[in-house]
């Protein structure tokens, strides 16, 4: 039976693939005020930005590929049972080929009812319109979890997080929360590794430290792992 292996992913594992990340130093996402386009709040006051700024979004996701650390992950199936936990909204890792996928923010490629967020529909890279509507005639909005809203993966997370025998962190500044927290249900004895060029703040006890962008700190650890 092969060992439950799980990798928690943010912003700086797509950076490389030309996505721009959440919280550049200028305070912009994609030239928008992230408080502008990222919460309930502003859909409710103008849904015709909020909706075409993730329009714009879905589009550009149709121009970026997988990189190599999206790639090395999908080699770690061979030995572990892999679980992918991300904080991103792209379909990169899916793409690439990882089999099992978490997203605790949401996911671009979807949209859901402004009534009922379980009311989810498939919509790949197509825009959102006025015209969209759910099956009671309701609009729809992105399927993005917002400043403010609850995370509703985050139990299915933290129970992967604690049956992990190995645990990766990749490209994540471990600031934002609740999704920060979930290393901190990894069991005693589980081998963690934490890929970032730069190390975050949060106490890393306990932690490999590979001071690398993604794609050749994760090459790193997945050879230690397969070798």
């Amino acid at each position: 039976m092969k060992p439950n292996l799980v990798v928690l992913t943010g912003a700086g594992i797509s950076a490389e693939s030309g996505i721009k990340t959440f919280r550049d130093s200028d305070g912009l996402w994609e030239n928008y005020r992230i408080e502008d386009v990222a919460s309930y709040d502003s859909f409710e006051k103008d849904s015709e930005l909020v909706t075409k700024f993730y329009n714009a979004r879905r589009r550009q996701l149709t121009t970026c590929q997988p990189n190599e650390a999206h790639k090395q992950l999908v080699r770690l199936e061979k030995k572990f049972n892999v679980t992918v936990i991300t904080q991103n909204v792209d379909d990169l890792h899916e793409r690439a080929g990882s089999t099992e996928v978490i997203h605790l923010h949401g996911e671009l490629t979807k949209a859901c009812s402004v009534s009922d967020k379980q009311e989810i529909y498939d919509i790949g890279y197509h825009d959102i319109t006025p015209m969209d509507v759910d099956k009671n005639g309701n609009m729809l909005r992105p399927f993005i979890v917002w400043f403010g809203e609850s995370v509703p993966m985050i139990e299915p997370a933290a129970k992967a997080v604690e049956k992990a025998s190995v645990l990766i962190i990749v490209g994540t500044s471990l600031v934002v929360y609740p999704a920060a927290g979930l290393m901190n249900y990894a069991p005693a004895g589980c081998k963690k590794y934490l890929i970032d060029p730069q190390r975050p703040q949060a106490d890393l006890s306990g932690f490999t430290f590979i001071e690398e962008k993604a794609s050749t700190g994760v090459k790193k650890a997945v050879d230690e792992l397969l070798a």
